[in-house]
């Protein structure tokens, strides 16, 4: 099961932050721990957890929960 728990618990593994502060507002550099070095970690943290190689460019406009939620679903990961 693919759930939105599921994909916070992956934002606060990348980021160490509280899963709590986790919500689909969340944007890049909108907190201090998602930078350019913690993007990559968070991306590293997707594809072992979904088991997915993300493309570059998928990457670049992964810049907010929301949008990662529509990547997921571009590479088969329906977020609910």
């Amino acid at each position: 099961m693919n759930t939105i728990a599921q994909l916070h618990h992956v934002f606060a593994r990348a980021f160490e932050i509280p899963v709590e502060s986790v919500n689909d507002q969340l944007e890049y550099q909108a907190i201090v721990e998602w930078d350019s070095m913690s993007h990559l970690v968070l991306i590293e943290e997707l594809e072992s957890t979904y088991k997915i190689s993300i493309e570059m460019e998928d990457i670049l406009e992964m810049s907010s929960v929301e949008k990662i939620k529509i990547v997921l679903k571009k590479y088969g990961f329906e977020i609910n």
